[in-house]
């Protein structure tokens, strides 16, 4: 019996297949490299002593994901596999669309002909809009305000309709907050293709002279220091929070969500001056305008999780900014 990771050569899936094994799991991978790099599995390989089937495959192609199934006894997946960049999903809505909910329909369709029955849906706070209170709760009103957070959502309200209709299905939607670091042997990390849009790839791209300006948007907000709030969660916490999720799923049935967050928020500043303080790296950054549509301040109550999955975040700010640097470090240094 295996778990199929979709997605599994990126970010977070690459990062949850190393906990997966590490655990003893069984696991089958599929990534596309859309967004995402093949030195990824090695590096899991590496990471691990352990080795899983691959299958290059995207989730739009019915065939190939079909094949997957019906070579592989699927026990469970967990669904990485989707575009992720809000500001692209604003500017291409039907991309998105098109891509995050076919893919997933063609998963659990598959998964609904081959009677496996338990997923882990990568979610997003992006389903709660804008919070009128922090920190965040599971139960707080769920809303979307650009594409990107839609096809969360709704992908979020199939799983429920699907639980509802069949005692059989258990579904985990994991709300991730915002993950940042890399696994602290360097081997494998946050490595986009194309122009990062997230907080920490930028500032990694600043450190290495790949981005000649920093600017924090904006230091007018309603907090401490007057920059944005969020709450920043180490990449390898989250990915042992995915191992959790699928104990639960082994266990219960329905549609169950989960906050992944550290329940503290870290503004803008503070990760910047923590990155420089533990890298002793002067990053020179500037004070530009707001972003619009951005919140002042957002962050989780990961206090379901903990009861539920006997999950926690571990992981300190300073192990974050240390081994996001790393991860960037070795990489650059295997470019050259």
């Amino acid at each position: 019996m295996a778990i199929l990771v979709t997605g599994g050569a990126g970010f977070i899936g690459s990062h949850t297949c190393v906990e997966l094994l590490n655990a003893g799991e069984e696991i089958v991978v599929m990534d596309n490299f859309y967004n995402s790099n093949a030195k990824a599995l090695d590096g899991i390989k590496e990471i691990t002593g352990k080795n899983f089937k691959f299958y290059e495959a995207d989730m739009l192609d019915m065939a190939a994901v079909d094949e997957i199934f019906a070579e592989n006894d699927i026990e469970a997946v967990i669904h990485f596999a989707g575009y992720k960049c809000v500001p692209e999903s604003v500017k291409k809505p039907l991309m998105y669309y098109s891509n995050n909910l076919r893919g997933t329909f063609n998963i659990l369709e598959c998964m609904k002909k081959y009677g496996c029955t338990k997923f882990v849906f990568s979610s997003s706070a992006t389903v709660y809009g804008i919070p009128e209170t922090v920190p965040v709760k599971e139960d707080f009103p769920l809303s979307a305000i650009n594409p990107y957070g839609s096809t969360k959502l709704i992908i979020e309200n199939l799983c429920r309709e699907m639980a509802a209709a069949s005692d059989k299905w258990s579904m985990i939607l994991l709300r991730y907050f915002n993950p940042v670091g890399a696994h602290e042997s360097g081997k494998i990390g946050e490595d986009p293709n194309g122009i990062p849009n997230n907080l920490m790839p930028i500032v990694l791209d600043k450190a290495t002279g790949k981005r000649e300006v920093l600017s924090v948007a904006g230091n007018d907000y309603p907090t401490p220091d007057g920059t944005c709030v969020r709450d920043y969660i180490h990449v390898v916490d989250l990915a042992k929070g995915h191992v959790a999720a699928i104990k639960k799923a082994r266990s219960s049935n329905g549609a169950l969500a989960y906050n992944l967050g550290t329940g503290n928020g870290y503004s803008v500043l503070e990760i910047l001056d923590t990155f420089q303080r533990v890298n002793n790296i002067d990053l020179g950054y500037t004070i530009g305008e707001r972003r619009p549509g951005d919140a002042a301040a957002t962050y989780a109550d990961p206090t379901l999780a903990e009861k539920e999955l006997g999950w926690k975040a571990e992981k300190t700010l300073e192990e974050m900014c240390r081994d996001a640097w790393n991860f960037r470090k070795l990489r650059e240094e295997e470019n050259k």
